[in-house]
């Protein structure tokens, strides 16, 4: 697939979090608000909504005793973050944090509603099937979870969703650490509810795939399938409106804008980060708002300054809260 480099998106600092954190993953409550996770600290902070100050002051909402990855609305109001200890505990687990009462400031309690099976090696990104139904990737293992989630609350289940060549992650790696284990493989995961289809990336193999899904029973309905390739692509969000993806490159720096449709002949396109950006560095995950008139325009990207790959002048930055909006692109 061709490349473009074309100036499309403008960049905001919405919130600075301390130094030599790594932010993972976000959710957008519908007040403009953000949840954030941080991998290192094992931590899941608050951002208050725009219009407040700019940028905004984290509030702390729970500490988990774990590395914190993933985290999807379930209900309103209600999250499920995914942790993982590959390293001392071989431990992964699933919370549930209810906030529908909760104010910024005030404790949080996380319920502990499941332990995956020994075979979890890693879990990273996550998204909603279905009410109830939760996909998740699992970096190390090399395969996406499905998890069940009871009415009302209590424990879940999980069993293996999909398991695929194109989702392992880089095993000839020499690097192993708690902070980069490997170059992992699936990484993001996105549903598209109007095409039925699964979209993930696989970092170490820089793949973004997809795989249609049966919309009764939510399980595989086919094979994966080759979309686009090429770039060491983590997380994305998708606009079904213009049938592209916002894809952040993690250690490349970039958010690029790619076809969802595959076989496509239209570029990719790198919407920011090309030229460098000081304040793009190391984007590691990318949602919507939720405002009216957000979708397909104003997105969240949380990064970790370069703390995974330093930038050129090998000087790691603090890690943001970024909004991005776009303008043009593509034409649509």
């Amino acid at each position: 697939m061709q490349t473009q480099t074309t100036p499309l998106a403008k960049l905001t600092t919405m919130a600075v979090v301390p130094p030599d954190t790594f932010l993972e993953n976000l959710a957008v409550r519908p007040d403009g608000s953000i949840l954030v996770t941080s991998i290192l600290q094992q931590q899941l902070w608050y951002i208050p909504p725009a219009p407040a100050a700019v940028p905004a002051e984290p509030v702390l909402v729970h500490t988990f005793g774990q590395p914190t990855m993933g985290i999807v609305e379930t209900e309103p109001g209600v999250f499920c973050i995914n942790t993982s200890d590959p390293f001392t505990a071989h431990k992964s687990y699933l919370h549930r944090l209810d906030l529908r009462r909760w104010r910024p400031g005030e404790p949080a309690r996380a319920e502990r509603v499941l332990e995956f099976p020994g075979l979890a090696g890693g879990l990273n990104g996550s998204c909603l099937l279905a009410p109830g139904v939760i996909v998740l990737a699992d970096s190390l293992a090399g395969l996406i979870w499905r998890v069940d989630l009871p009415t009302g609350g209590g424990q879940a289940t999980a069993r293996i969703w999909l398991q695929h060549d194109s989702m392992d992650y880089d095993a000839d790696s020499d690097h192993d650490s708690p902070l980069v284990p490997r170059q992992p493989g699936v990484n993001g995961v996105c549903y598209a509810a109007r095409t039925s289809y699964l979209y993930y990336t696989s970092t170490a193999q820089r793949l973004f795939m997809r795989v249609p899904v049966d919309p009764s029973t939510r399980d595989p309905a086919g094979a994966p399938e080759f979309v686009a390739g090429g770039t060491m692509a983590d997380d994305f969000c998708l606009d079904e409106d213009a049938g592209v993806a916002y894809v952040t490159t993690h250690r490349q720096n970039t958010i690029d804008r790619v076809p969802l449709a595959t076989g496509s002949s239209d570029a990719r396109q790198i919407v920011a980060g090309e030229p460098f950006s000081e304040e793009l560095i190391g984007p590691s995950s990318a949602a919507w708002g939720r405002c009216p008139g957000d979708y397909g325009r104003i997105a969240y990207v949380t990064t970790d300054g370069g703390l995974v790959a330093p930038p050129p002048d090998g000087i790691v930055r603090p890690a943001k809260l970024l909004r991005i909006e776009l303008a043009g692109a593509g034409g649509t």
